[in-house]
């Protein structure tokens, strides 16, 4: 990403509003009908290059109790994640980021870390985040030294988006989404990942601010997807022990 350009998007990902997110399961060739509607009413993200999808990786974090898994499936209304995520498995851009479920609504919180502060997150060791001016890093200090908050899972996928200004619509497909199997190695791209579901759909999320905006709806209608809650890092979780799992 250019300088400016980084400088631009940067305090706009400080503290983004409370948003709906809807999300949908999609067969592939759905994806394709979609895709052709999107790309004529649509803008495409920057960051698609050349209209090709871009590399997302995102390392999760939960507490000792597994609270962030189990809140996802206990259907907790208000609740927290974690998680350092990076753009084509590279370390030019590292965010630590806070994604908060509030009733219907979900906000994002977000700001750019050094790779050395990354590496010590990841090993367990929040000093550096003591004396933050951040108040998303001084909160990650507060979950690592009271609830014991640590790597859980790395999720892997392709990211293909599409914009519309009016109600800073954001449409995306996340695609051939992977878990790392009981690695935090975030910025390795050779680590053993696996399709972490058996069904042959890919991931549609629709997010917005009030309201969806009637040109959207129109590109949207007659696609079969299947409306659902989905958490990636649920999903990505499926082959990883959980503290609150009953041993028989």
């Amino acid at each position: 990403m250019p300088a400016n350009e980084k400088r631009r998007t940067e305090p706009y990902r400080a503290s983004l509003p409370a948003r709906h997110e809807l999300k949908y399961f999609i067969h592939p060739a759905e994806v394709e009908d979609l895709r052709i509607k999107l790309r004529r009413g649509l803008k495409m993200d920057s960051h698609c290059i050349g209209g090709r999808p871009y590399a997302i990786r995102s390392l999760y974090f939960d507490d000792i109790a597994d609270s962030a898994f189990f809140d996802k499936i206990d259907g907790v209304q208000d609740r927290d994640k974690y998680r350092i995520r990076i753009y084509r498995h590279s370390d030019a851009e590292i965010f630590l980021e806070r994604k908060r479920k509030l009733g219907d609504l979900i906000q994002k919180s977000s700001v750019q870390i050094t790779r050395r502060l990354c590496d010590q997150i990841i090993a367990g060791d929040p000093r550096g985040l003591y004396r933050a001016d951040n108040q998303l890093l001084k909160d990650m200090f507060v979950q690592m030294r009271t609830k014991l908050l640590r790597p859980a899972v790395i999720v892997d996928y392709e990211r293909e988006a599409y914009l519309y200004p009016a109600e800073d619509v954001r449409i995306t497909f996340d695609l051939r989404l992977r878990s790392g199997l009981f690695s935090t190695s975030l910025f390795d791209p050779g680590i053993p990942t696996v399709c972490p579901h058996d069904h042959n759909w890919e991931i549609l999320e629709v997010k917005f601010n009030n309201y969806l905006p009637t040109h959207v709806r129109h590109l949207l209608s007659g696609t079969r997807a299947e409306k659902s809650a989905i958490s990636k890092y649920v999903l990505c979780r499926r082959f990883e022990p959980l503290e609150g799992d009953i041993q028989e």
